[in-house]
């Protein structure tokens, strides 16, 4: 079963990093599916889609959302796989808020959560690739790849 990424944002105002992260995969030529879904406007779609993406194939999820950021806590809920939370600089607190909320997360729902904004966003990647490198070379290989890309 081929694997490949997961990205559900919390809402289209999530846009800019999302496309920041389409850009970057695509580029190198790494697996992945985006989506869109409030876990506060549409919690059975979002349920839905990660159980069907968890049989499908996903190696990793990433959740960018801003403000109270639940997103990342319901995706952990349900599924065993990984799941990396990316909060969006959004709001009057510029992020903290969806920071907090992701790295609050209650025993047995565990998301790893990266920086704040863009930065956060691109080590998220590198993370999930670190994660699906423990798979095989192809995925060790990309990893490689963005890392130097990086570190140029």
């Amino acid at each position: 079963m081929e694997r490949y990424i997961v990205i559900i944002a919390g809402s289209k105002s999530d846009n800019d990093l999302v496309s920041l992260a389409r850009e970057l995969l695509e580029r190198h030529k790494i697996p992945h599916k985006v989506y869109f879904i409030s876990s506060h406007r549409n919690l059975d779609k979002l349920v839905k889609t990660v159980r069907e993406e968890t049989k499908s194939g996903a190696g990793v999820f990433i959740a960018i959302a801003g403000l109270a950021a639940h997103l990342s806590g319901v995706i952990a809920a349900c599924t065993n796989l990984p799941v990396i939370g990316v909060p969006k600089d959004a709001g009057s607190l510029g992020g903290i808020d969806a920071l907090f909320s992701m790295v609050q997360m209650p025993k047995g729902v565990p998301v790893a959560t990266m920086g704040i904004g863009k930065h956060g966003l691109y080590n998220s990647i590198i993370y999930a690739l670190q994660i699906l490198a423990l798979t095989g070379d192809e995925w060790k290989e990309k990893l490689v790849a963005v890392k130097d890309e990086f570190n140029k």
